[in-house]
């Protein structure tokens, strides 16, 4: 694929991530990703021939990177070598993140996998794939750093991240981020 083969993907994946973020899977209709994208509709069925859920995976497991790499890029700071401060930095970003799209913005996976876990096996698997990556991302800094639980206690880091998320975008406030920060500082 040529490099305007590649961006035009490109722009069918940012708006498709920036729908189903702000919105969810059903916001994210083929013809609201194909003006969001400004790529003509035959663009997208060549792209992904397996359609809206082929489309919407691969902005899922795309989105899950970012955040992956979020969290590796804050780790090589100096500043965040310890896992507490790394994900005390995380946060601190989500949530900037989060108030700066006018609270659209959560998680690039948690909406797909509340609407789309039951009904769709290969959207459930590309959830359950980005989140096990977390985890295990998570878990390794902790192990590394000495932690004697590490498991266990990068699920919680991810859940009290998630559930943060979640409130925040309800209550229209960061102070649910806040307060996970400083319980994953406490826990850590």
């Amino acid at each position: 694929m040529g490099q305007k083969g590649e961006e035009t993907r490109g722009r069918l994946l940012d708006a498709t991530q920036r729908l189903i973020e702000s919105g969810g899977y059903f916001s994210a209709g083929l013809n609201q990703v194909v003006a969001a994208s400004g790529a003509p509709k035959g663009s997208l069925y060549f792209h992904f021939p397996g359609g809206k859920d082929q489309l919407v995976e691969e902005s899922v497991r795309r989105g899950g990177r970012e955040i992956a790499r979020l969290m590796a890029d804050l780790g090589e700071d100096a500043a965040h070598r310890r896992p507490a401060d790394m994900l005390t930095a995380l946060v601190g970003l989500l949530a900037h993140r989060l108030e700066e799209s006018g609270w659209r913005k959560g998680c690039p996976v948690a909406t797909v996998a509340l609407e789309m876990a039951a009904t769709s096996p290969e959207l459930q698997k590309a959830c359950s794939e980005v989140y096990h990556s977390w985890e295990a991302a998570l878990a390794e800094r902790l192990a590394a750093d000495g932690h004697p639980a590490p498991g266990h206690a990068a699920t919680t880091a991810l859940c009290l991240i998630e559930g943060a998320l979640v409130l925040a975008k309800a209550h229209r406030s960061r102070e649910p981020l806040d307060r996970a920060a400083h319980a994953i500082a406490s826990l850590l």
